[in-house]
């Protein structure tokens, strides 16, 4: 079955998720969903002993959930969305519901009660179709739940506290968390393995492929929108599909119609997205949204000065991306904005930028974006601001400090004595070297213009002497001795004949015996 398409046929829908958990949104980003984020309000208070199962009693509470978050909006904005998603995980032992726990003590009876035997947890899925018809909302529910068994290990008094005491259980289902410190409890796990982080992707996608695709084909071509239908009762009666644009035009002409441009609308999407993403970056909205109260359109219009009208349609363009929470007291940063997109932390490289720097003429014939050892691309930089020089300089440290050490573990360097770092920049991958390996002495070879500005990216405490910094040009000085060379950043947007030249001067300078990291794995982390 491919899931692929499925997903697709939700991309060009306004899809709410009904739900706070930032492990929900992870799984549903990564699989390409786009969605916004409105936490449900509905009050968990379902009784549960009026269940048959529990997984009745979750897949109740997600649709109550959904169909709140539904309701809510249409109230407040005369439209429905046009897809909600809700869902509720729970653990269930000897028939028991364990949801999430009130304090520690509550953590520790529960844990208890599951340590060293096998438990189940459910994750019920409602997911709702709405349409506005004549002020009126119809709803259509579609729901399941999906089991995952998971059997805990023989926990001791000290593990069990330890593990309350990192604060992890307090707000997960049974008490714990499967995808971190959590995963130190599981022997073993039969089942989706999703499902008890939080959401069972597979079987949602398969229930869209229900939904969308009735007939079993997994043809991507579109079919006919839940606009328009009327709702349906939420009696599990049939669906009517009537035939749709495309079929219709090979009906009347008797030819096929050409394919459906998929790849191309994802790539318009993905301009769209880009660019409402520099687009709130340059205005600074998630730095007046960093660390302050919620705040309305409106609002942030009048601190802005632009109209209101555009600057909710940018708030919901990033709500939608994942990179603003929106609820009935405003819009405020997620996480991922207050870390990666204020001007303190920002990943992308500073808005309002000389073209020149966007393009690269210089020798690399690319931008600027990988690093900064070409000396014309940087004496571009320089010939403007100081601010535009640092502003580059903190994006792509910021993004170095992402992925430094995944890059640094990728593979066992503890043979090595010395490194250097060609194009090393502000020393990001340097200083995770260096942590990672404590015998290893690294240095960072760059151009002058670079380093002079290294000091203000520095780890806090005290400087180590593992690490150090050498000026110079990569293609025309000597390159420092070293057992160890990495160039991963400074190779993908060389061409050829630059790769070729700078690889051949780091052969000549290894000695026999001697390596150099710049396999395609090392390069795909850190451009991850």
């Amino acid at each position: 079955m491919v899931l692929c398409p499925v997903i697709r046929k939700l991309l060009h829908k306004r899809v709410v998720l009904a739900s706070a958990s930032p492990r929900r949104q992870e799984i549903l980003r990564q699989a390409g969903l786009r969605f916004e984020v409105v936490p449900s309000r509905f009050k968990e208070t379902l009784p549960k002993a009026s269940f048959p199962t529990p997984p009745a009693y979750a897949v109740e509470t997600a649709k109550q959930k959904a169909l709140e978050v539904a309701r809510r909006m249409h109230q407040k904005d005369l439209r429905a969305p046009d897809v909600v998603i809700g869902a509720d995980t729970i653990v269930a032992v000897g028939g028991l519901i364990l949801e999430k726990p009130v304090d520690k003590q509550d953590a520790y009876s529960m844990l208890s009660r599951l340590s060293g035997k096998e438990h189940s947890v459910f994750t019920g899925v409602a997911i709702v179709h709405c349409c506005s018809r004549d002020g009126r909302l119809d709803t259509d529910v579609s729901e399941f739940y999906e089991e995952t068994r998971v059997q805990f290990s023989e926990l001791s008094e000290e593990l069990l506290w330890e593990y309350i005491d990192s604060g992890e259980p307090m707000d997960k289902a049974g008490g714990y968390g499967i995808q971190a410190l959590g995963g130190m409890l599981v022997e073993q796990v039969h089942g989706d393995f999703l499902n008890v982080v939080g959401f069972p992707l597979n079987r949602f996608c398969k229930k869209l492929a229900e939904l969308y695709y009735p007939s079993g084909r997994e043809d991507p071509r579109p079919a006919q929108s839940h606009q328009g239908r009327g709702g349906r009762a939420e009696d599990g009666g049939e669906r009517t599909q009537a035939a749709g644009p495309e079929e219709a035009v090979s009906n009347r002409t008797g030819h096929s119609p050409p394919p459906f441009p998929t790849g191309l609308l994802e790539l318009v999407d993905s301009f769209k997205a880009s660019k409402a993403l520099f687009t709130a970056c340059k205005l600074k909205v998630f730095d007046l949204l960093k660390d302050g109260a919620p705040l309305k359109a409106v609002d942030v219009a009048g601190k802005l000065g632009t109209s209101a009208c555009g600057t909710g349609r940018l708030l919901d363009a990033c709500v939608a991306l994942g990179f603003l929470q929106k609820t009935d007291r405003g819009y405020s940063n997620t996480e991922t904005a207050n870390l990666h997109l204020t001007s303190d932390g920002r990943v992308l490289p500073p808005t309002g930028r000389p073209r020149g720097m966007s393009v690269g003429r210089g020798r690399a014939g690319h931008g600027v974006r990988v690093c900064l050892s070409d000396p014309l691309l940087f004496q571009a930089s320089c010939a403007h601001s100081e601010e535009t020089r640092l502003g580059l300089l903190r994006a792509m440290h910021s993004l170095a400090k992402l992925t430094a050490r995944h890059v640094a573990t990728a593979f066992d360097l503890s043979r090595f004595a010395s490194a250097c770092d060609l194009g090393g920049c502000t020393g990001a991958l340097a200083h995770a070297l260096a942590r990672e390996y404590p015998r290893l002495r690294v240095t960072v070879f760059d151009l002058p213009e670079v380093l002079q500005h290294v000091a203000g990216f520095q780890p806090d405490g005290p400087r180590t002497e593992q690490v150090s910094f050498l000026p110079g040009d990569i293609f025309e000085d000597s390159l420092p001795e070293a057992d160890l060379y990495v160039v991963s950043r400074i190779l993908r947007d060389w061409p050829d004949g630059k790769v070729h030249e700078l690889l051949s001067r780091v052969a000549r300078a290894c000695k026999p015996g001697e390596a150099t990291a710049s396999t395609s794995l090392l390069q795909n982390l850190i451009f991850v």
